[in-house]
């Protein structure tokens, strides 16, 4: 059973833009006289995307929308995405400081944030009192605030100041004090924003490795956001992409990281949609413009991706057309490595399938139950269609895909060796 401690469901933020609050007072009469009949605020049916790079037509816009995501216990969630791509606002929906125009957060336990140098704290009281009021506004009792005193001071490296009101510190030694808050005393979920960048490498480094002590060791959760791929890579399990205010992308880190690099910064909504699927309808080159294969989308444990993980299940599904009638249709790839080395190279024949596809288009299935290619960057498919009778359609490094993890290499080489050559491979 999945331990869910964390739960968005369909959130939306909408703002309206030029003044304070969520509108004018047109507005509000006109929403409190829907409510009180029952009806569905007018609002909501209107409003753009959140593109700050371009000019909109409307004075509402969506922050956020329709946000659905979930977060097992002990697990370390990233959210990237470009600036504007609604990161901030999420969490702050999930620290509750403001609330979502539609949907809910669904939590268990204690939810301690870190948002901006400062957050929460009190600049007229000294560093000590803020310690005791983050406490309280946690739920933590001065007895249980007192117990971890010692070690938030010292993590926070501010003895010398911690008598002093906050308003005279840096924003480097209050986030210093603020993380050590947020870490020491104990919340269930931990959310931080990109406030880290403000400390200098040792404190980054410092609050890594709490981070992670949090979540392995104390089995406690974290969301982090940051635009330093390198912490995120190494802190978080699992990853978001945000994109004008919508997860575009979810699923393993190196598989969000790498995507999110590839696209150099600039990711399209597009392409996002697009990942894991390859048409050839345009491909030059594909030997026949018109019918053969078609395109096709790979699948790893269910999921569309052009990222896959050695030991998993995964499928290449292959869209076809055929201009003539198959007697014994053959589809047969060659997978290369980075190099133009060939590696891999089967037919249905060869394992045995009989492609029972004699209609004029579908889909054929290669399926490999346990994946068992090693880790690399870029591995180069070749694609061969047709039968003995009619020619066939070839359409060299046809689509590409990366293999993220690798086998264990503290088995033995007879073990590891085995585990290539004993696959099971199929064709439907």
């Amino acid at each position: 059973m999945k331990d869910i401690i964390l739960k968005a469901e369909n959130i939306s933020k909408q703002y309206r833009l030029g003044t304070v609050g969520t509108g004018t007072l047109s507005h509000d009469l006109n929403r409190w006289w829907h409510k009180i009949r029952g009806k569905e605020d007018p609002y909501l049916k209107i409003g753009e995307t959140n593109d700050r790079s371009t000019k909109g037509n409307s004075d509402y816009v969506w922050a956020l929308q329709d946000i659905n995501f979930e977060v097992q216990r002990g697990e370390v969630l990233g959210i990237i995405g470009k600036n504007g791509a609604g990161k901030s606002t999420l969490l702050k929906i999930l620290s509750k400081v403001t609330a979502p125009t539609t949907g809910s957060i669904k939590s268990k336990g204690r939810i301690a944030s870190l948002l901006e140098v400062g957050t929460g704290f009190n600049g007229e009281l000294t560093g000590r009192e803020n310690v005791y009021l983050n406490g309280a506004i946690l739920g933590m009792t001065k007895k249980e605030i007192t117990q971890k005193l010692d070690e938030i001071i010292a993590f926070s490296g501010c003895e010398r100041y911690i008598d002093t009101p906050v308003k005279r510190y840096s924003s480097g030694m209050t986030v210093r004090l603020a993380f050590a808050v947020a870490a020491f005393l104990e919340p269930e979920i931990l959310v931080i924003d990109e406030v880290l960048a403000v400390g200098d490498a040792e404190f980054q480094k410092k609050a890594i490795g709490k981070m992670q002590d949090i979540s392995k060791g104390e089995g406690r959760t974290v969301l982090f956001v940051s635009h330093n791929m390198a912490a995120v890579k190494s802190l978080c399990t699992r990853g978001i992409v945000m994109l004008h205010g919508r997860v575009v992308f979810e699923g393993g880190i190196d598989e969000v990281v790498d995507l999110y690099l590839n696209s150099n910064q600039a990711i399209d909504e597009t392409q996002l949609q697009n990942v894991g699927f390859f048409d050839f309808s345009k491909n030059p080159n594909k030997k026949y413009k018109e019918g053969g294969i078609l395109s096709v989308e790979i699948f790893c444990e269910g999921k569309r991706t052009n990222s896959l993980l050695t030991g998993k299940n995964v499928e290449f599904h292959f869209a076809f057309s055929n201009p003539v009638k198959y007697k014994e249709p053959v589809l047969g790839i060659v997978i290369k490595d980075d190099e133009d080395l060939p590696i891999l190279g089967l037919n249905n024949r060869n394992t045995g399938d009989s492609l029972k596809h004699k209609e004029s288009e579908g889909i054929i299935k290669l399926c490999f139950p346990v994946f068992r290619l090693i880790k690399s960057k870029n591995y180069k498919v070749d694609i061969y269609y047709g039968d003995e009778e009619n020619n066939v359609d070839i359409i060299f490094e046809a689509f590409h895909f990366n293999v993220l993890k690798d086998l264990d290499t503290r088995k033995p080489i007879q073990e590891r060796l085995n585990y290539f050559y004993d696959s099971e491979i199929n064709f439907k």
